[in-house]
C-alpha cells in the first residue's frame, strides 16, 4: 500500500478548513489534492480528532 503524504496530524487539519468558510476548491489546490480525495477523507475520517485517526491506523 502507498504511504500517504500527509500525516495523521494534517488530514483532520484539512478537514476542519472547510469551517472557516473556504471553499473545497481552495483547500484542495492549497494542499495538492483532488476533491474526490477530499470527500473520501471527510466520510472516512470527518468526525475524528488527531488522536482517534493516529490509533486507528495503528490498528490497520
Amino acid at each position: 500500500m502507498k504511504k500517504s503524504r500527509f500525516s495523521e496530524a494534517q488530514i483532520p487539519g484539512i478537514l476542519r478548513q472547510q469551517d472557516q468558510d473556504q471553499t473545497v476548491v481552495q483547500i484542495c489546490r492549497e494542499h495538492g489534492i483532488s476533491e474526490p480525495t477530499f470527500y473520501a477523507w471527510k466520510s472516512k475520517f470527518g468526525g475524528m480528532g488527531v488522536s482517534e485517526l493516529q490509533r486507528l491506523k495503528h490498528l490497520e
